[in-house]
């Protein structure tokens, strides 16, 4: 398992705007789609890499939790489907199905987006103001595959908890580990 870390992107950057085929609708949703009243979680996230697989039930739970509070939620896969084609759209449904995915489940085929938001591995979480300004990004939590630590998904449920009491999100945020984000070739 490779274990490539979060790139970092600057606190405070504004979300880069997108528009993608929803798998599980096969409709086009944008971002604006997806905004939520208090804010916005993005995620980078594929089919096969065991770092998701590994935090998939809780991805769901938290969702759950938080869409009800004002929340908006999209995952996206951005992998390259030719040689990774376990990650293409017809699997990225059977996906979300499995895993009770309730947010769109975003493809990212000419792989812009992930560019966009300098995501580098998969899972990879971004969190949005109500203003799209970025206000945490990072690991969902201390648990990896193997590590024995439960996973709970504290450092989001955190950063989220944080804009739900109306406080300052910590600005000591831990990169996510997973799965390299599988590149086309240039």
């Amino acid at each position: 398992m490779a274990r490539t870390p979060s790139n970092m992107l600057p606190l405070g950057t504004t979300a880069p705007d997108f528009t993608l085929i929803d798998t599980v609708t096969n409709n086009m949703v944008s971002l604006k789609d997806i905004t939520g009243e208090k804010g916005t979680v993005v995620m980078f996230i594929c089919n096969h890499c065991p770092f998701v697989i590994h935090v998939n039930e809780e991805i769901s739970r938290i969702a759950n939790d938080y869409r009800v509070q004002g929340f908006g939620f999209a995952a996206i896969s951005s992998n390259d489907i030719e040689n990774y084609p376990q990650d293409a759209p017809e699997e990225m449904w059977k996906t979300a199905q499995k895993n009770n995915y309730t947010f769109p489940y975003l493809f990212d085929e000419t792989q812009e987006v992930a560019r966009a938001y300098d995501a580098a591995c998969t899972p990879d979480f971004y969190l949005f103001d109500s203003e799209l300004k970025l206000i945490y990004r990072g690991q969902l939590d201390d648990s990896r595959p193997g590590n024995g630590i439960p996973v709970n998904g504290r450092d989001l449920r955190q950063a989220l908890d944080a804009v739900l009491r109306n406080t300052t999100v910590s600005q000591e945020q831990k990169p996510s580990i997973g799965c390299n984000i599988k590149w086309k070739e240039q």
